[in-house]
């Protein structure tokens, strides 16, 4: 796409029906209508703007953040795909910026990233820190390149203490709201410098080292720690 204007594109595949050109579409997560306008389908180098489309085809829909990975698009249904996860990382860095001034082109562009699912990035509780969690050396090395060339934003790395993370979640069988309410607002308290947000929101606790997380989960039985987060 065109870097100047950090075009995006999400990419969908029809499962049953027909597609047309300016039709609208029902989006489940956010309850309304989208305008599926100026769908494009890609041939090696070439694409073309589709005028109409059936089960099986793939195609493209200019995003600016309004898909996310594992959205479904109907007609009205209420249908919502589950099941595609997210894992809990396992290299943990720092972003430096170099740049004070390029604050908002950072958060911009490591969330637009998170999104793809290029990266996870989780924005700490305490400070408002980003850390960026990753699989493997290259995925810092592209989101580097990506940030400067795409966001015109020079970023760097720092190490930190954090070795896994985990996504907490209230157990709330058989308790009431304010008995949840209440653990969670302790859980937050005792544990603040290691919490934070990731790219949709959820809370995590990222760990420097398994026997700390192992205690964690011993001293909390009321919270639920889950090594991956499913799309929904």
């Amino acid at each position: 796409m065109d870097p100047k204007h950090r075009d995006r594109m999400a990419f969908l595949r029809i499962c049953s029906g027909r597609f047309d050109r300016g039709m609208k579409a029902f989006h489940p997560r956010l309850g309304r209508e989208i305008n599926l306008g100026n769908a494009t389908m890609f041939f090696a180098q070439s694409r073309e703007i589709v005028e109409e489309a059936y089960a099986g085809d793939i195609i493209g829909i200019p995003n600016h953040g309004t898909l996310k990975i594992g959205d479904t698009l109907t007609q009205g249904e209420l249908l919502r795909f589950t099941g595609i996860p997210s894992f809990a990382p396992e290299i943990f860095r720092r972003v430096v910026l170099k740049s004070p001034l390029k604050a908002k082109a950072l958060a911009k562009g490591l969330t637009q990233l998170a999104e793809e699912g290029a990266i996870q990035v989780f924005k700490m509780l305490l400070g408002g820190e980003f850390v960026v969690g990753v699989v493997g050396q290259l995925q810092l090395e592209v989101m580097k390149h990506r940030l400067l060339h795409e966001y015109s934003v020079e970023a760097d790395y720092e190490a930190t203490d954090f070795n896994t993370t985990r996504w907490v979640s209230p157990l709330s069988e058989g308790r009431s709201k304010d008995e949840v309410r209440k653990s969670m607002d302790k859980f937050i308290r005792r544990n603040e410098p290691n919490l934070a947000r990731d790219g949709h929101g959820d809370l995590a606790y990222l760990a420097p080292n398994r026997w700390n997380l192992q205690k964690v989960e011993e001293r909390f039985p009321e919270v639920r720690f889950s090594g991956t987060r499913e799309h929904t």
